[in-house]
């Protein structure tokens, strides 16, 4: 499988210099959209992307063959543009007009419902510094980037920090690296670098992989458990990040008291601030998740199916839990290392003892602990992580069989009649009834 990855790259001391060429291009991009709309029946007709590319750039770019008076009006407004820089203007511009062309149709089709979309020139678009025309890397912790001063066009040495270098070298000197995007992030400009790569996952149509169950909570960031298709557990790791949490929630406890003494006004830096805390935190979580199934060589990592779109909680540490950001990470992750992901419902996971005994209940001082029906107290987290586990492997066992197959082990083990009342119980009970 194709899989692509990027990192970003910070410009020191750069602000003043980038601002002209970022304005000159967001200028010449408006240009472009404009001109683009009017000629947008000539160049609709053209079918292949390509033709329809070189039928646009002859309305900027003048040539001998060429004399079009629309080109020395854009090299009049935009001196000695580089070629690939307008190129990718011009691209842009395409492909802004034809989306609009687009959903302004779809809207007449859906009967002109609520307000018609709008062509909008003046949209936030960074430029791509193609290699040898405007990038090239420099010596030592540098880069050379072509820029407008306000006048021309000029070479300019850009420092970078050595780290951002030094991870590149040491991660990414195995894959070209393409053409780099400009970024605008808190005030600093930054490179993003894309590199793509082929990955050949495991192997798992036998069914008899060992996998990393994973149960993500919001006391104990995620449990883990190591399981094998017998339902032996081999392993269990508690991931927790106390101190980054407690940080979190600091500046969390600091936006409410800022809110009863001055209102709502004037927290956007505030809440900004959080959501880096929260993004960093899950990075951490993440790779913490990934590096513990590498450890074991796990070929699927096992996760709760986690939708909670169109519901609404009070609670704060709720809203701010990254559950599917987590899992998005962990899947690039662990697919750059080969490993497979994989979702089961979430439904009664945490709800159902591990043992088959039931329901349980948690305790009200400590929700991470939970009382089981006949008395016995365990991890709430690591029963579910069991119930996750034992859900895939009974899936697993179960999908390949045909109905009659299916039906007798239905009749000895009832619970694998309703998938969301299966716990880890019921995979031991499974086993041995294939065994048998």
């Amino acid at each position: 499988m194709k899989m692509t990855s990027s990192y970003q790259v910070e410009l020191l001391r750069i602000k003043k210099r980038m601002d002209p060429t970022v304005k000159i291009g967001r200028e010449a991009l408006a240009f472009c959209i404009e001109h683009i709309d009017l000629h947008w029946g000539d160049i609709e007709r053209i079918q292949r992307p390509k033709e329809r590319f070189n039928y646009a750039e002859k309305l900027f770019h003048a040539t001998k063959d060429n004399e079009n008076p629309q080109c020395a009006e854009f090299d009049k407004h935009f001196p000695k543009m580089p070629s690939y820089f307008r190129r990718a203007v011009i691209q842009k511009a395409l492909g802004t007009v034809s989306s609009y062309r687009s959903n302004y149709k779809n809207w007449e089709v859906s009967g002109k419902q609520g307000k018609p979309p709008r062509l909008q020139p003046d949209c936030c678009w960074m430029p791509t510094f193609y290699n040898q025309n405007m990038y090239n890397p420099g010596d030592g912790d540098t880069v050379w980037l072509k820029l407008y001063d306000g006048k021309e066009w000029l070479w300019h040495q850009i420092d970078v920090r050595h780290t951002d270098l030094a991870y590149i070298q040491k991660h990414w000197s195995h894959v070209k690296a393409s053409a780099p995007t400009l970024e605008k992030r808190h005030g600093r400009y930054y490179l993003r670098f894309a590199f793509e790569e082929g990955k050949e996952l495991y192997d798992i149509s036998d069914g008899t992989n060992l996998i990393c169950a994973v149960d993500l909570g919001i006391n104990t960031d995620a449990v883990c458990c190591i399981m094998q298709p017998d339902g032996t557990i081999l392993n269990r790791k508690f991931i927790d990040f106390p101190s980054d949490k407690d940080h979190l929630y600091t500046v969390l406890n600091r936006i409410k008291r800022y809110q009863r003494e001055h209102g709502s006004h004037n927290v956007g830096s505030f809440w900004k601030y959080a959501q880096r805390v929260n993004d960093e935190l899950a990075k951490k979580i993440a790779n913490a998740i990934v590096d513990y199934a590498v450890l074991w060589s796990v070929e699927v990592i096992v996760f709760e199916k986690l939708d909670m779109r169109g519901r609404k909680s009070k609670s704060q540490k709720i809203t701010m839990w990254r559950k599917n950001g987590i899992q998005e990470m962990v899947e690039h992750k662990a697919h750059r290392n080969a490993i497979h992901i994989s979702h089961i419902c979430a439904w009664n996971t945490s709800r159902l003892a591990y043992d088959g005994s039931g329901r349980l209940e948690r305790d009200a001082h400590n929700h991470a602990l939970a009382t089981f029906s006949n008395g016995k107290q365990y991890n709430c987290d690591l029963s579910a992580s069991y119930n996750i586990g034992a859900r895939y492997y009974i899936r697993e066992i179960l999908k390949p069989l045909d109905v009659n197959s299916r039906s007798r082990l239905q009749a000895k083990v009832p619970e694998v009649e309703r998938r969301t009342r299966c716990t880890y119980s019921t995979l031991l009970s499974l086993v041995d009834c294939m065994v048998a």
